[in-house]
């Protein structure tokens, strides 16, 4: 079996890891133990996971790992080093079996080799080595490795560049090898000298090619050096089989993916796998094939061979992932087989114990009936050999004795000595006789009457001799100082003593067993939870999981943003024509929005699910920890914008919403943890009468016009300038208030936004790119009760310093920076009235020094030192002069800056009012922006609560929802304000779900009866990764209510009918959930 990479895997892997990864980022490293290491790389809408095995394997993979508690000191060196960081060049060193990733144009370089034991080193930019998995120490051919030292690449495989394959280089090659055989002692001279010979002078063929192309060439393998060097014309055979073999080097990594096989063999135990898939639902195929190689073509040896069978895949990475994740898996699923499997020994082992204990007291009792019912059936011999034997001792004579003489009668045929059995236990007062039950005595006696039959009366029918003597008898013990009768009847008191000792063994055994079974799970778990999980593959998360999601009971899918750059996501793309924006005028509350289907955008939203959606904002706000619950509001689309009545534009996350508010009654702080299942596209045809989104067949929609209750008072949208007059009064508040710092240039901008209006809006939309933060959502600003956004007072603040910041401007612009604007300060005062004595002061100095020329007053100053001063401070205001000028530089950037931020939301705000005001029409642009928003909306038709028989059940996913709209999901808890951390909590769920699905009767293997577990549905719980699962529970302390059923463990209440029945999976199932009892947990 092949373990490790060959110089031709590292060079296939490399190219696609190029292909895959240049330009993503490292977003974190992971040890999963001391020789594999996992890399995730990220980038918007890309992940890819690189597994790493020091010596042996490289490549991206679908499953999920569990990593190691913490990280070694070499992964925290490589994560100093490289988080964050982007890959920019993978290649191969050479064909050594070499693989350098660069990342930030080579700053660093990360090598991992694939030799010899293996190494993954950390360099800089000279090579300098950063850091190294194992430290090597210098020997024979290999130079030392440690940190601080340089890595050497100057002695790898063809470092330079591969050589040209000439018959020259082959002949020299092939004589470099007979030299090296010649003057080796090896014995190993057998018929695979040629291949060895090429591929340890040719580095670049790997065997396992050099041998495909002798097959397809029909070149004679056995064929010695010595005669391809005498000979010319298999010189040239052989040159020409080589030639194919670089030939097919070059074309494996002609295009950006490559084709793998996997050459496997029949598994000799398949016979005894179960069919079809195992109790995770993955195909058996890996386990019914043993795999042996995987090659980037098809190797002619295995293609011809029956024995093998030879498996193709899309992609090298997908066919190493595929290769060494099925052999882990194997050894995962052996190991906790063996667990479980030495847990059922061991409670096997305690229920055979209970019942060998009460099959031996069930034996006691039946042998000491029968050793009483021989008694009374031979009272007389048992009291002649009690006499007889008594007799003996009354006489004096010696114990030893007693045992000669029996013995001797014995031989003598004594009919009474013959029942004793030997030795006699004088000492206790006990002689042993043998004795027949009472139904062998009537059969002695009968056969005694006829006794006159021939010699055949002791074989029986089939020709066999009935056994004689004591076969047949009983060793019974007899007390010599005891008649026959109390003999008996000591063997009846003991075998009413055994049946007492019977009935209480019994009823321990019961608790014995449950307690030992009790032990023995809980040694399991543990052994359990110290093992490895079984891989899974990587669910890819569709684009609404990275909001706050969910479906509502009526179908549609409502969306709320985590923070404050999300709520400006789901605005700018997102928030589409026919489309609902729910917010709550509370701190922290998120912007939700409810999608319309795009086919018919001017259906009204049922009432059930603006109602859900509105008791997602106000749980997602601070009313869940005050537990003060309040209603919401919900708008058109067409209401919500990002200008201010003044034509300003909001900061991130905040949105003024124009005309009427529709409000919603008080919610209740009621969420619910559920999952759903993603079924294959041949069983969404099953649930084609819960989806609201259908996206086949996408044509120009009619345009429908339908009103609904709650639409009543808003049947029309606002225009824009309906939306200004309403807004008047709003804007006559606000211009006493402090202004928007963003306000400066408003006619200028409007203007400019005006002229600019060459794109489509569609292009405009799909220009404007938006950085997503992890700002809580409590930061972010949003909109208060009058339409404005909330943070005002930081508004204010930023007012306040703007307008500090112009003051400073005008002071320091009357200030002097250079001498000549000192002198014109200077004259300028001189029309000021001179204040007392200055006058007279200025005459005597004039006076004194009238005689004084510049030159001479330079020269005094000089020697008085007043020179120094005046430089001193020309330079301080020369520096503050370069300090006010970077200033006011820095200022105009970021007036620049805003500006280009106000201009980039203007043409965004006139696409988007466009393309909610204009209708689809016929056009191709219509179609294609219809079809694009109905694809967006595609994922939720897979998406179901409650699997029907027959379907293929592909993935589970977690979610978080109003309790309302958890009416069809099969597994779901209550979720209410506590004081529980959600992670806690989701995992207690999680843990119940899967302890329930270990009960009798709980899981329906048909998968048919839908009030049951299914295996399928038990196989994802269990593979459910907690750690991933509760990040969609938008709240943070919670309190878990889960009723009977299966989910409820015994702890809970009645449960409703789910409860009573068992039949509810979580919380009561499709019918639980109604009962009071459920328990708080």
């Amino acid at each position: 079996m092949k373990q490790r990479f060959s110089s031709l895997d590292v060079k296939v892997v490399a190219h696609e890891l190029a292909e895959a990864l240049v330009s993503l980022r490292l977003s974190n490293i992971y040890d999963l133990n001391s020789k594999i290491l996992l890399l995730k790389f990220a980038k918007p809408n890309n992940r890819q996971q690189i597994l790493i095995e020091s010596g042996f394997r490289c490549h991206l993979t679908d499953f999920a790992r569990a990593a190691a508690p913490a990280p070694s000191p070499f992964v925290s060196r490589l994560r100093k080093f490289l988080k964050t960081r982007r890959v920019t060049n993978v290649s191969q060193i050479g064909t050594d079996r070499i693989i350098e990733i660069q990342f930030s144009d080579g700053a660093y370089r990360l090598y991992l080799e694939f030799f010899a034991g293996g190494n993954v080193i950390l360099t800089d930019a000279t090579l300098k080595i950063l850091a190294l998995l194992r430290v090597v120490p210098e020997g024979k051919g290999q130079e030392p490795q440690r940190v601080g030292l340089d890595y050497s690449l100057k002695d790898r495989q063809n470092v330079g560049g591969v050589p040209a394959l000439t018959k020259e280089r082959l002949q020299n090659a092939l004589m470099t090898a007979s030299a090296q055989a010649t003057g080796s002692k090896s014995k190993k001279k057998g018929t695979d000298e040629l291949r060895r010979g090429i591929v340890t002078t040719l580095t670049e063929l790997p065997p396992i090619l050099v041998d495909h192309v002798f097959h397809t060439t029909k070149f004679d393998s056995t064929t010695k050096l010595a005669e391809v060097l005498r000979d010319q014309s298999l010189l040239d055979a052989l040159f020409q089989s080589l030639e194919q073999a670089r030939s097919i080097l070059n074309e494996v990594t002609s295009s950006p993916t490559v084709k793998g096989y996997i050459i496997a063999k029949p598994n000799p135990r398949a016979a005894d796998l179960p069919a079809g898939g195992d109790e995770t639902g993955q195909d058996l195929k890996p386990r019914k094939l043993l795999y042996e190689d995987f090659q980037p073509f098809l190797p002619k040896q295995f293609e011809d061979d029956s024995s093998y069978q030879v498996l193709s895949f899309e992609g090298y990475n997908r066919t190493v992932d595929e290769f060494f994740s099925s052999l882990e898996g194997q050894k995962l699923e052996s190991r906790l087989q063996e667990r479980e499997m030495t847990a059922k020994r061991k409670l096997e082992a305690a229920r055979r114990d209970q019942a060998q204990r009460i099959e031996g007291l069930q034996g006691a009792q039946t042998l000491n009936l029968r050793k009483a019912a021989a008694i009374e059936a031979n009272i007389e011999r048992v009291q002649e050999a009690m006499d007889a034997v008594n007799g003996l001792l009354e006489q004096g004579m010696d114990w030893m004795d007693v045992n000669k003489l029996v013995e001797r009668e014995q031989r003598q045929h004594n009919p009474v000595a013959e029942i004793i059995k030997l030795p006699l236990r004088l000492h206790e007062s006990v002689i042993t006789l043998l004795l027949g039950e009472a139904e062998d005595e009537v059969e002695a006696d009968e056969e005694q009457d006829f006794d006159y039959d021939t010699d055949e009366e002791a074989v029986d029918d089939d020709g066999a001799e009935k056994p004689k003597g004591p076969e047949n008898r009983l060793a019974i013990d007899i007390n010599l100082k005891l008649t026959p009768w109390n003999n008996a009847r000591e063997y009846y008191e003991q075998k009413r003593t055994a049946a007492d000792k019977e009935q209480k063994t019994v009823q321990q055994s019961e608790i014995a067993l449950r307690n030992a079974e009790q032990k023995i799970t809980e040694d399991l778990k543990k052994g359990l939870k110290q093992e490895k999980p079984v891989l899974q593959p990587i669910r890819k998360q569709m684009w609404f999981e990275k909001f706050i999601w969910f479906v509502s009971s009526d179908g549609y899918l409502v969306l709320g943003g985590r923070d404050a750059q999300q709520n400006e996501i789901l605005y700018k793309r997102y928030l589409k024509k026919g489309d609902v924006y729910v917010h709550a005028d509370m701190h922290g509350a998120p912007s939700v929005i409810i999608k319309n289907n795009p086919k018919t955008p001017d259906a009204p939203i049922p009432p059930s699910t603006l109602a859900q959606a509105g008791n997602l904002a106000v749980c997602c706000s601070n009313a869940w920890d005050s537990k003060a619950a309040m209603g919401a509001y919900w708008v058109n689309a067409d209401q919500v914008s990002k200008s201010a009545p003044t034509g300003e534009f909001l900061p991130v996350g905040s949105f003024m919403v124009r005309g009427k508010r529709n409000v919603l009654p008080p919610a209740l702080l009621t969420l619910g943890f559920g999952l759903m299942f993603k079924v294959s596209e041949e069983s969404q045809v099953k649930h084609a009468k819960h989806r609201l989104y259908d996206v086949g067949d996408i044509t120009a929609p009619v345009a429908a016009s339908a009103s609904g209750s709650l639409e009543a008072e808003t049947d029309e949208p606002p225009s824009k300038e309906n939306a200004l007059s309403e807004s008047e009064g709003e804007e006559s508040e606000d211009e006493s208030e402090k202004s928007n710092p963003l306000q400066s240039g408003t006619a200028d901008d409007d203007e400019s936004v005006q002229g600019q209006d060459s794109e489509p809006p569609a292009e405009a939309l799909a220009d404007l790119q938006v950085v997503e933060k992890d700002d809580h959502v409590g930061q972010g600003p949003h909109p208060d009760a009058q339409g404005e956004a909330e943070p005002e007072e930081e508004a204010g603040e930023d007012a306040g310093e703007e307008e500090q910041e112009d003051e400073e401007e005008q002071s320091i612009s009357t200030r002097p920076d250079t001498p000549s604007t000192s002198t014109t300060s200077q004259s300028q005062k001189k029309h000021h009235p001179a204040k007392r004595g200055q006058r007279g002061k200025a005459k005597k100095i004039a006076a004194k020094y009238r005689h004084q020329d510049d030159e001479d007053r330079a020269l005094m100053e000089e020697l008085l030192g007043v020179a120094a001063g005046r430089q001193k401070a020309e330079a301080e205001a020369a520096a503050k002069a370069q300090r006010e000028a970077e200033a006011a530089a820095a200022r105009a950037r970021r007036e620049k800056a805003q500006e280009r931020a106000r201009k980039q939301v203007a043409e965004h705000e006139q696409a988007r009012q466009r393309l909610l005001f204009d209708k689809y029409g016929d056009g191709e642009d219509d179609i294609t922006a219809l079809a694009d928003a109905a694809a967006e909306l595609g994922p939720l038709g897979a998406l179901v609560g409650t699997p029907l028989p027959g379907d293929e059940i592909l993935e589970v996913i977690p979610v978080c929802a109003p309790w309302g709209a958890l009416g069809r999901i099969k597994y779901k808890a209550k979720i209410q304000p506590g004081h529980i951390k959600k992670g806690k909590a989701v995992k207690e769920i999680v843990e119940r779900w899967k302890l329930a699905s270990g009960k009798k009767g709980v899981v329906d293997e048909k998968s048919e009866d839908g009030e049951k577990m299914w295996p399928r549905e038990v196989a994802l719980i269990k593979g459910l990764k907690v750690e991933e699962s509760f990040n969609v529970v938008p709240v943070g302390k919670v309190t878990v209510m889960m009723s009977g059923g299966l989910a409820g463990s015994g702890s809970g209440g009645g449960g409703g009918k789910g409860g009573a029945k068992g039949g509810g999976a979580a919380g009561g199932g499709q019918k639980g959930g109604k009962g009071k009892g459920g328990k708080k947990r």
